[in-house]
């Protein structure tokens, strides 16, 4: 991943989590070696028995039985059994990623991946506040070591109810391993992105009278400072954020539907068709009748305040 791309990734908030296990097995295997290859998902091992050499952008680690290795996205990764071994592991994606049933776990040699990068799963490494080592210590090894084992056995089955099971054993696995990270909790960052629920919110209660102090509340804040924290956030006021997803409400129901102004006005939160037109003119620069298709206008003649 570039710098540039690095810089980007800000919260994971801003990226579903939904784990994909592309490919699992217990890998019982004599003296081995993977040559370099550079990965497009999340590789996840576990030493259960012998030792194992593995390099990952150049640095060597040495692994024992018990120790466990995460090796991310678009890192360059050579693995070695230095003894027999049992290697359980899984390849997997981390957030969730439309076309993930075309990604696959790249094969050995495979270091250029210029043809992928539309694959390239996120690094957890590069969000800010995640440092995840290569070797990672859980803090309950015992039952990370359990979850893990359990997760690759069920994908395993292959049966609809196991691959759901296996799928929530990862999702355990990484709660687990972001929940040992001492990133800073109550930064202003974060303050920010506590915020993310708040359209949704307000979708919900568009047609609802929806004041400053009703956001605070629901974000257990004091008015003044949700509203400091919003327009850091958003760009804007509460109120002319809620008016803004009002009005582009508005207008989707007039494009698609044969609603009258008054039954849009009222579906949209505003006390009056007139109070209505004032305001979507006021952001979009026209009035709410010249935004009316012909299919819809056939159906709003009648209607007083079509003109408006």
């Amino acid at each position: 991943m570039s710098d540039n791309q690095k810089g980007q990734l800000g919260s994971l908030f801003d990226t579903p989590i939904l784990p994909y296990i592309r490919e699992s097995d217990f890998a019982v295997r004599r003296p081995w070696r993977i040559p370099a290859r550079r990965l497009l998902d999340y590789l996840w091992i576990y030493i259960q028995a012998g030792r194992c050499t593995i390099q990952v952008n150049g640095i060597t680690y040495g692994f024992e039985p018990g120790d466990f290795c995460l090796i991310q996205p678009n890192d360059c990764v050579v693995l070695e059994g230095m003894t027999d071994t049992i290697t359980p592991f899984a390849h997997m994606d981390i957030f969730y990623h439309p076309e993930r049933e075309k990604s696959f776990p790249t094969r050995p040699g495979q270091v250029d991946l210029k043809p992928y990068l539309h694959l390239l799963q996120p690094r957890l490494n590069d969000y800010r506040g995640i440092s995840l080592p290569v070797k990672i210590q859980p803090a309950q090894p015992t039952t990370f070591r359990d979850t893990f084992l359990r997760m690759v056995g069920l994908w395993q089955q292959r049966d609809f109810i196991s691959q759901l099971e296996a799928q929530q054993a990862a999702t355990t696995l990484i709660i687990a391993l972001l929940k040992d990270q001492p990133w800073p909790r109550e930064t202003s960052f974060q303050e920010l992105q506590s915020l993310n629920w708040i359209t949704s919110y307000l979708s919900f209660h568009l047609n609802e009278p929806v004041s400053v102090s009703d956001m605070a509340r629901h974000a257990h804040l004091s008015p003044s400072h949700f509203s400091a924290l919003f327009h850091a956030r958003f760009g804007m006021s509460p109120h002319r954020y809620l008016l803004r997803l009002r009005v582009l409400h508005a207008q989707d129901l007039l494009l698609h539907t044969q609603l009258s102004l008054q039954q849009i006005a009222s579906y949209c939160g505003f006390a009056s068709v007139h109070h209505f037109a004032k305001a979507f003119k006021k952001v979009t620069g026209h009035t709410p009748g010249s935004q009316r298709t012909p299919a819809s206008e056939k159906h709003s003649e009648d209607d007083p305040a079509t003109h408006l």
